[in-house]
């Protein structure tokens, strides 16, 4: 059942985001605040609806109080596709850093583009670091929050690749506090995953963290890692135990 129930997801699921990329050809050089609202208040509450009545997956907020009403930078634990679509819903009109081969995709390239998301080269250096700055800080002129993945990269549940301190230069410099963001999507949609499973997926926003020019950076990164990833147990072993058949997908 369950391949089922994936694979009519699935369709739902690109068939909306088709939809949504074509008409963004047509909001998107007219309103930036168009294509927003499109995808925030449009696209992403269909995606969901299907995600929820079809796959039988739920998404769960907490700490809903640490949403901040001004731009901060939302430092998440990057799992799955899930937190990349998701986030808008409790944080309405947030955007994303993001590596830049996924701008120069056809039709969903363009969407990035319109809806304001900041492409990043990993291996540029110092240029890209001024000129990922640069971007973000246009975003946050527009009283927009923007969403960083300090691993760089998916990683499976219980698992980490090491958190990468390059987003505190955005945070120094443009004095953005930092909101941690613990998940457990990685044990319902899978990286690389077809299948889809059942239950509750949980996003939950940490306490805001300060971010003090020439403070010791490992120290933070430190604190940082080990309050999300603490965090990130605490859900992981709580799905575990009411959805036992998304144990497989735990990390080694």
């Amino acid at each position: 059942m369950i391949y089922i129930r994936s694979l009519i997801t699935n369709i739902c699921f690109f068939t909306v985001m088709a939809i949504g990329c074509t008409a963004t050809l047509f909001v998107g050089p007219v309103s930036r605040k168009g294509t927003v609202y499109l995808w925030d208040r449009m696209v992403m509450p269909t995606i969901f609806w299907f995600v929820k009545h079809v796959a039988g997956l739920k998404m769960e907020y907490r700490g809903l109080e640490n949403v901040a009403k001004k731009p901060v930078l939302y430092a998440c634990k990057h799992e799955s596709a899930l937190e990349t679509y998701a986030f808008t819903q409790p944080a309405p009109t947030c955007t994303y850093v993001l590596k830049k081969e996924l701008a120069y995709m056809p039709f969903f390239g363009w969407t990035q583009y319109f809806y304001g998301m900041v492409p990043v080269d990993r291996k540029g250096g110092a240029k890209a670091m001024k000129n990922m700055l640069k971007g973000v800080a246009k975003i946050v002129a527009e009283n927009r929050p923007v969403v960083v993945f300090p691993e760089g990269t998916r990683c499976k549940p219980g698992t980490t690749k090491g958190y990468k301190p390059g987003f505190l230069f955005l945070a120094e410099n443009l004095n953005l506090d930092v909101v941690p963001v613990a998940v457990n999507t990685g044990l319902f949609w899978a990286k690389s995953s077809f299948l889809r499973y059942k239950g509750t997926a949980v996003i939950e926003f940490l306490p805001p963290m300060k971010v003090e020019k020439h403070q010791d950076k490992k120290a933070f990164m430190d604190k940082l890692e080990a309050v999300i990833e603490a965090k990130c147990k605490e859900l992981n072993d709580e799905a575990v135990q009411k959805y036992p058949w998304v144990k497989k997908n735990l990390g080694a």
